[in-house]
């Protein structure tokens, strides 16, 4: 079947939400403007229970079906822009210098609240549907904040179900898969501590200058030479900071960048590779390098049962033929990895058309994706709950 009815009849008043909140963008935990907004909408929808504060600005609401009592499932959106200045140019473009809806979540907020308003009318399902609505998913692991809040348990959420647009993937297209769907985010920090000087006697010095060089490129080895070639991993390094004249060599030199994988026992990899390349080169040289590692966000892992739910849920709304099944993983990373690792569930990508790439300061969340969008959040809680 196509898209629902009522999906697309609410197209042009929830396109107006998601423009409302795509020139007011939030970052981070600070979305209490968007906060309020989403609990605003839920009342006016009249949702069971409503509950805020969760993941500190995070905002769930309770719907509960006609159908008699049963499971509960959560559906999950996230809030917050990115610290960017947008050049998109389009009539509700951010009014705020330095933040933009670059990835999306406007999009994302305004469809879940649009299925949430749907499903508050219709009611027809079993059990309860949690919408829930999350801060930080970009760098603030707003994710892993409501979870330990206990928005699983104070629920009873059993299953919950993700979804992010997807440019240069057909509007009204979907794409997911089972295991691996986007990987894990790390970070490092190298700090080489070499012995500075005249750089036209550069024979008394220890240049780390000249050993960050070494160790940029021998870090490629790492995904070239020590990795599975079958395995994905990405080190990239992003920062080289050292020196400030012409004729010094400097002290000091600092290097920082991303770990990208899809496996947990290629993040170990990678992480120890990193300290026993950084360190071994350094003392080659004589100079010292501390290595600071930060694991962020988890391999985002979609459940066999859950996806499989998905996929049924996409292909109701447009046709099998839309719908692929074993995307290629993406190597950015998601933080509803925390939620996939509390309860099952499944992430699924939606297309966003032939639009400028996420992350980029002239895109903008195309409007004609939401009745798809709202069609599947609806269609995947009614067959989860059917009776």
């Amino acid at each position: 079947m196509p898209i629902l009815n009522r999906a697309a009849e609410l197209q042009g008043e929830v396109a107006e939400w998601r423009r409302h909140l795509h020139t007011r963008p939030e970052l981070l935990f600070a979305v209490e403007n968007t906060a309020a907004f989403v609990e605003m909408k839920l009342r006016e929808f009249g949702i069971d229970e409503i509950v805020t504060g969760l993941g500190r600005t995070g905002v769930v609401g309770l719907i509960r079906g006609n159908l008699g009592e049963g499971r509960t499932i959560g559906l999950r959106a996230d809030m917050d822009a990115l610290p960017m200045t947008e050049t998109s140019g389009v009539p509700w473009a951010s009014t705020t210098s330095g933040k933009m809806h670059a990835c999306g979540h406007d999009g994302h907020t305004a469809m879940l609240l649009g299925a949430a308003k749907y499903l508050s009318e219709t009611r027809n399902f079993r059990g309860a549907v949690a919408v829930i609505f999350q801060p930080a998913e970009e760098g603030g692991g707003g994710g892993n904040e409501m979870v330990k809040d206990g928005m699983m348990e104070r629920f009873a959420i059993e299953e919950v179900y993700g979804m992010h647009n997807m440019p240069g993937m057909p509007v009204g297209e979907f794409g997911t898969r089972v295991g691996a769907i986007m990987a894990s985010t790390d970070e490092f920090t190298i700090t080489l501590q070499g012995r500075g000087g005249h750089a036209a006697q550069p024979h008394k010095t220890i240049d780390p200058i000249v050993i960050g060089a070494q160790i940029v490129g021998a870090l490629q080895t790492i995904p070239s030479r020590t990795a599975d070639p079958l395995a994905s991993v990405v080190v990239s390094v992003t920062k080289f900071n050292a020196g400030f004249a012409h004729n010094v060599i400097p002290e000091q030199a600092v290097l920082a960048g991303t770990v990208r994988t899809l496996r947990p026992d290629v993040r170990d990899m990678a992480e120890l590779r990193i300290r026993e390349i950084s360190q071994n080169i350094a003392a080659a040289f004589g100079a010292t390098a501390q290595v600071r590692y930060g694991r962020n966000y988890p391999v985002t892992v979609n459940h066999p049962a859950e996806t499989a739910h998905a996929i049924d849920a996409a292909s109701i709304i447009a046709g099998e033929a839309k719908v692929t099944a074993d995307i290629e993983p993406m190597m950015g990373g998601e933080d509803f990895s925390y939620m996939l690792l509390s309860r099952p569930g499944a992430f699924i990508f939606l297309g966003n058309g032939e639009t400028a790439g996420l992350h980029n300061p002239n895109y903008d969340f195309n409007d004609e994706a939401i009745p798809h969008g709202i069609s599947y959040w609806v269609k995947l809680a009614e067959t989860r709950l059917a009776a």
